[in-house]
């Protein structure tokens, strides 16, 4: 029997993760979520993947344009990570963030860490997500300490 929600949620406050907002973009609709479930799969091909929950309104438009951008946060960009998180306003979280359009169409946020910008070669269904593995077709960096999550809090690298 596997453990509870709570349990789990518990256990995993334990794990120090970078910050990513996914984005993505099917026609003209654009969105994106902050998610901690991201992290690279391959080299090459240089694969990377990222977890979606099902309820959200970034999934359907992973899976029908089929692109997405993993945008790693820096420090201090905490109140970009709580905009993209919260259910509230969520259809307003682009409004006065400055972005641009990546080489997929897919939207990379100004300022990041690193933005890696992806094509979706595969889905897999997993209980309340689905974990897209994508390609990453375009990266771009610029150095800087990276957004961290630890035990419900923003900390610093070091």
């Amino acid at each position: 029997m596997p453990v509870s929600e709570d349990e789990f949620r518990e256990g995993l406050r334990h794990w120090p993760s970078g910050v990513t907002i996914v984005t993505a973009r099917s026609g003209s609709r654009i969105h994106g979520m902050t998610v901690s479930a991201f992290t690279s799969v391959s080299l090459t091909p240089p694969l990377v993947l990222v977890c979606a929950d099902k309820s959200s309104h970034t999934h359907p438009l992973i899976a029908e344009g089929g692109v997405f951008a993993a945008n790693i946060l820096a420090a201090g960009q905490e109140a970009l990570s709580n905009r993209f998180a919260s259910k509230k306003d969520e259809d307003r979280r682009f409004e006065g963030v400055e972005w641009y359009e990546g080489v997929t169409g897919a939207p990379i946020l100004r300022g990041v860490v690193a933005a890696l910008d992806c094509r979706v070669v595969s889905a897999h269904d997993a209980g309340d997500h689905v974990i897209y593995v994508g390609l990453v077709e375009a990266i771009e960096t610029q150095p800087a300490e990276p957004l961290v999550y630890h035990a419900g809090s923003y900390r610093p690298l070091g």
